[in-house]
């Protein structure tokens, strides 16, 4: 089975105008009362959760491995009316930006998990070389602590719609013998209450945990470590309860 990743008109069918007002709200909490004026996206993939910064006033960059959803990310930009700043890059390796710095440096989309912890701490060793002074490092998450906790096997999404197509959506989670976890991803198309294509996907994940992230955090000299809900503006007893988290340091 190949990677959702590789499929960018599946990875997008999920998004929405309500999705993308979800979006926008979620970062008008996280800066307000911030002075943010420009943001790098390390993964910015096709660009659903940063783009609506942009219409904040925040100037956004981004880079990331794949050039297919670099492409979608180009025309989302330009359909906004904005000029996309993007470049192919494995976040594991930032020097395409040289020594530009941004207010903010982000991580989106549970991206961090996706190689070894010791390559991921390098990676916010990384984004921390191009965050301005009194700038910030953003990431967001799956809570792997909370996964591995309940060992949760099967994972569903409410269905949605895409024109008069049904789309379900199932996760499947593995827990490996190395501690690695695989999630098989279902998705099933109905027309008429009948399921008429199904595509699988393979995911690969290497969970990391919350006090590792803010250990390094820490190391690196930041020292407002701040958790929110995601999308953040959803109010949250413990942020160990929750299946999704952002993460906002400030240097």
């Amino acid at each position: 089975m190949g990677s959702l990743y590789d499929k960018a008109d599946i990875y997008d069918l999920i998004e929405s105008e309500d999705r993308y007002k979800a979006y926008k709200k979620h970062w008008e909490k996280l800066f307000e009362g911030k002075k943010i004026g420009s943001m790098l996206d390390i993964s910015i993939g096709s660009g659903s959760v940063t783009i609506p910064v942009m219409d904040l006033g925040v100037s956004l960059s981004g880079s990331d491995l794949s050039d297919e959803m670099l492409g979608k990310c180009s025309i989302k930009i330009s359909d906004k009316g904005y000029k996309p700043d993007l470049k192919t890059a494995d976040f594991r390796d930032l020097s395409c930006w040289g020594k530009r710095k941004f207010d903010v440096v982000a991580s989106t989309g549970n991206s961090l998990a996706h190689v070894p912890n010791e390559d991921a701490l390098r990676v916010l060793e990384q984004m921390d070389e191009h965050v301005a002074d009194t700038g910030y490092i953003y990431i967001d998450t799956r809570n792997w602590d909370k996964i591995l906790r309940e060992k949760k096997r099967f994972y569903l999404y409410d269905p949605f719609f895409v024109n008069d197509d049904r789309v379900n959506l199932t996760q499947v989670w593995d827990y490996n013998s190395d501690g690695s976890m695989t999630f098989n991803l279902l998705y099933t198309f109905e027309k008429n209450q009948t399921i008429y294509r199904k595509e699988k996907f393979e995911e690969y994940y290497i969970p990391l945990s919350r006090e590792l992230i803010a250990d390094k955090l820490a190391s690196l000299g930041y020292k407002d470590i701040k958790y929110y809900s995601f999308p953040s503006y959803i109010p949250f007893e413990n942020i160990d309860d929750e299946d999704w988290y952002a993460i906002l340091a400030t240097k």
